[in-house]
């Protein structure tokens, strides 16, 4: 059993220990982190993609008052692009607030290629691969991923690293035989044809029915095969 006179002693030491409030904490890395944090909470992550945020270091000559309440943190303007001003606010009686810059990158899955490929180049496994890009460099309509990709033919050169977009390929291209499917709601017919256009997929181009000599508008559903909705 402790007597009186060590659990004293025990007392005391512990007055003698430093007092760790929240206000202690509120150093530069401190302030940091937490408008770190905040813009993690906010910002959503894409579908198989990620978000990258970067905080700028406090000027050091900025003086870090103390702060009794929890801080709070907001965007007071409208985030339009990777530049961010987050607002870190405490609600003292003597009330205060900080502004941090962020940078938020949205990186998004895009279809690559891995090669310089030429016009009229095969797509496949060799040339083509997906990575993670910064979305605010993408133009036009890129592709996330290489289903349906593989044996669709480039309409222009692209060269490494640039992103396969549906404008430099075609999965159905001018001149090349064509499955034609013709569906309705009580039966399928399959057909020969030839594309007279190029398309991408979910693009209409013309073809035409081999059998019949006919001239058709049809959507392009996959390489070398469109469908006509009768």
């Amino acid at each position: 059993m402790i007597n009186i006179q060590n659990l004293a002693k025990l007392l005391f030491s512990l007055l003698l220990l430093p007092s760790f409030s929240h206000a202690a904490e509120l150093d530069r890395a401190y302030i940091e982190n937490f408008a770190k944090n905040y813009l993690t909470q906010q910002i959503a992550t894409p579908d198989d993609g990620e978000v990258e945020i970067s905080v700028s270091t406090l000027d050091p000559r900025i003086v870090i008052k103390p702060c009794q309440s929890p801080l709070v943190a907001n965007i007071p303007e409208k985030r339009n692009s990777r530049n961010v001003n987050v607002k870190i606010s405490c609600s003292d009686s003597t009330p205060w607030h900080i502004y941090i810059n962020a940078k938020v990158k949205t990186m998004l899955p895009v279809l690559v290629a891995t090669t310089r490929i030429n016009k009229g180049s095969i797509l496949d496994d060799s040339n083509i691969k997906v990575i993670l890009k910064d979305q605010s460099t993408l133009r036009g309509e890129t592709i996330a991923n290489t289903a349906g990709m593989i044996g669709a033919k480039t309409k222009r050169n692209i060269n490494k690293g640039a992103a396969i977009t549906k404008r430099n390929i075609c999965l159905v291209c001018k001149g090349e035989n064509v499955t034609i499917i013709a569906k309705s709601n009580s039966f399928t017919l399959k057909t020969a044809g030839i594309a007279l256009s190029s398309g991408s997929s979910g693009d209409q181009v013309s073809v035409k029915n081999v059998s019949s000599g006919r001239t058709v508008s049809a959507q392009v559903m996959a390489i070398n095969k469109v469908v006509v909705t009768l």
